[in-house]
């Protein structure tokens, strides 16, 4: 299976495995940003992809960023459609009490390609009993 860049920077890096066997692919900055302690901005990344049929990208935090610094992802997992053909920018929250210096070139989030299920929506007037049943919120214990 491939997955289509297009580069819409000029100094945009492609998408790569760091190791054998990663589930994620690394995503780069293209560009010098800081985010200030409780502060999001979006980050550009410089590239467009074309996603097989019936998959979805999935951007997602890096641990180390969040262990080491507190940076991690808003709405995460961000959701790409099949569709969308715009560039890829990652939506980064600092959750640290100091300001984190994002470079270009920088490794700044991950990308997960999925498969989708589609389903077709019914309404009812009932649904099953389950084990669960409408148990929510801390609902199975600590």
């Amino acid at each position: 299976m491939k997955l289509k860049i297009k580069k819409v920077h000029p100094r945009a890096r492609l998408p790569e495995y760091a190791h054998p066997g990663d589930a994620g692919l690394d995503l780069f900055s293209v560009e010098d940003a800081e985010l200030k302690p409780g502060c999001s901005r979006l980050i550009r990344t410089g590239i467009a992809i074309g996603l097989p049929e019936g998959t979805e990208a999935q951007v997602r935090p890096r641990s180390g960023l969040a262990l080491k610094h507190q940076i991690t992802i808003l709405n995460t997992p961000g959701t790409i459609d099949e569709g969308y053909r715009g560039e890829i920018g990652v939506i980064m929250i600092n959750h640290g009490r100091d300001s984190f210096f994002i470079r270009e070139g920088m490794k700044i989030a991950q990308m997960v390609i999925q498969r989708v299920l589609r389903v077709e929506v019914e309404e009812v007037e009932e649904l099953s009993d389950s084990f669960r049943g409408q148990g929510g919120f801390g609902s199975t214990g600590i």
